[in-house]
């Protein structure tokens, strides 16, 4: 089974990030983008948390997306210390190109799953997560 895990991770990541690369993007900066097309003007350290990625990745996407023309940082009023990411124009105007990408994705996915099968494997995708955070590994356990 964790072969068959490992094996969809990878073919779903390396589709998704051939439909990112078509928008110019890096995987992981649409998460980046999908967080503050919810709320802009997060924090750095809000980002962060949000997305579940290490500082340098987030610090790097962040990086190369002001490059891009998507986002800006600024420090924040009450501590120049803080940056506060807010996205330009540009950025806004990906929030359709991004959602039609997921839709695409989620499309391509399921097209040989019915339904049924398609509910079942989401069920059974979030047991499996659910399995793997919920639970210490052995080795933490014994000490």
């Amino acid at each position: 089974m964790s072969y068959a895990i490992f094996q969809l991770a990878r073919a779903h990541r390396a589709h998704a990030a051939a439909l990112l690369r078509a928008m110019d993007l890096h995987p992981g900066q649409e998460l980046l983008l999908m967080q503050l097309f919810d709320r802009d003007g997060q924090t750095q350290s809000e980002l962060l948390e949000s997305v579940g990625l290490d500082h340098s990745t987030v610090s790097k996407s962040l990086r190369r997306m002001q490059d891009a023309g998507l986002l800006v940082r600024e420090p924040a009023a009450h501590d120049r210390r803080v940056m506060v990411v807010h996205l330009t124009d540009k950025g806004r105007a990906m929030r359709q190109p991004i959602a039609a990408l997921w839709q695409t994705l989620e499309e391509t996915s399921a097209r040989n799953l019915s339904e049924q099968q398609a509910e079942s494997f989401v069920d059974t995708a979030y047991a499996i997560a659910e399995a793997l955070t919920s639970r210490a590994l052995p080795q933490e356990e014994s000490e």
